[in-house]
């Protein structure tokens, strides 16, 4: 195992900037999840400290190495894609311990290994199959398993779950939570989905742009995010966003460009000044002291009522985890929980403390 220190690392294709001055410290033993939607950097990241890319700019270090120039293979780190990339013609046995082959690893290391590896992961039934054999779910283990018989400092997974329905995807977060937890191999998971990166990770870093928004534990950006990107990015669904005017007068009080007012505790800015209020949809309640709403979908999950609603001219989500009787078109009255609002500038989209 070993630290990995990504530091201001820079990637450039001809005159386009992909990554800009990047810099993440990864702990021995940390599972880091790179997260932010499609072109921010986080693959092209991965890839870097990998050696499939060249950098442009900066240093990556593995443990006490500095790994710019060196090939994929003196890094010591193994790679599990979103597409499995099984050899369709090898056993289960033989595409796990391909790459200790190539390497003229004693075949009784490799039998000894594999075995362990499929022991680990509930493959030893299926040694003797050939991919076609396989459902998606057995594949993924498969590539998994190949990474983890070349015993790494580092394991790198790019959207390993991606190609999985929504039920497997779910089983295999566990899966791969519960393997780091046994190996407490360095981890570094590149996803695209906020869920996989609040459930999975000891640490996010956020990235939009080829820029770090924010880094830090799930419960950390979700409670008090950065900026706006990250507030819209991190949690399902998506905070609501309200734009207005703070109006300082006795209490502190949010006034919404529609004319809504909420209280609130604290307020962090000058008299007057424009700001953009955030609520998640789960900390909105129905209360009589609350503000005139109606109901326009109604999407009842079992657990939970999800609910569009209009508050002046405003659409709002709101998560219900109470039976409530809703219908469109119904009038209720809505307010956000006490001390579970959120400000921030709307010039910069910063977080106003």
């Amino acid at each position: 195992m070993a630290s990995v220190d990504i530091v201001s690392v820079r990637k450039a294709f001809g005159a386009t900037q992909i990554l800009h001055g990047v810099s993440v410290p990864i702990a021995d033993g940390e599972f880091v999840v790179l997260v932010g939607p499609s072109g921010c950097g986080k693959s092209t990241l991965l890839r870097m400290i990998a050696g499939l890319e060249n950098i442009s700019a900066g240093e990556i270090r593995i443990g006490e190495r500095v790994v710019n120039s060196l090939p994929p293979k003196a890094r010591d780190v193994a790679m599990v894609f979103q597409n499995y990339a099984l050899y369709p013609h090898m056993t289960v046995a033989a595409n796990m311990g391909f790459s200790l082959k190539l390497r003229g690893t004693d075949n009784r290391e490799i039998a000894a290994r594999v075995d362990k590896a499929a022991g680990i992961l509930g493959l030893t039934p299926l040694l003797e199959r050939y991919p076609r054999q396989l459902s998606g779910g057995q594949r993924q283990r498969v590539a998994m398993g190949r990474a983890i018989v070349r015993d790494p400092q580092v394991f790198l997974f790019d959207e390993p779950l991606s190609n999985l329905d929504a039920k497997l995807r779910v089983a295999m977060r566990t899966e791969i939570k519960e393997l780091h937890q046994r190996l407490k191999t360095t981890t570094v998971y590149v996803t695209h989905d906020q869920i996989e990166a609040m459930t999975m990770a000891d640490k996010i870093v956020v990235m939009h742009d080829g820029r770090v928004e924010q880094m830090g534990a799930p419960l950390a950006l979700y409670d008090r995010p950065d900026n706006l990107f990250v507030a819209g990015f991190i949690g399902s669904p998506a905070m609501n966003f309200i734009k207005g005017t703070l109006v300082i007068n006795g209490q502190p009080t949010f006034k919404s460009d529609g004319g809504a007012t909420i209280k609130l505790d604290k307020a962090g800015a000058a008299d007057g000044a424009r700001v953009i209020l955030g609520v998640r949809p789960e900390h909105l309640a129905v209360t009589p002291d609350g503000i005139d709403a109606t109901v326009l979908v109604v999407e009842p999950t079992g657990s939970e009522i999800l609910a569009v609603v209009k508050m002046g001219d405003q659409e709002m989500q709101c998560l219900f985890r109470e039976r409530l009787a809703l219908t469109p078109g119904q009038s209720i009255r809505i307010a956000p929980q006490p001390g579970m609002t959120h400000l921030f500038d709307e010039a910069s989209g910063k977080r106003i403390a």
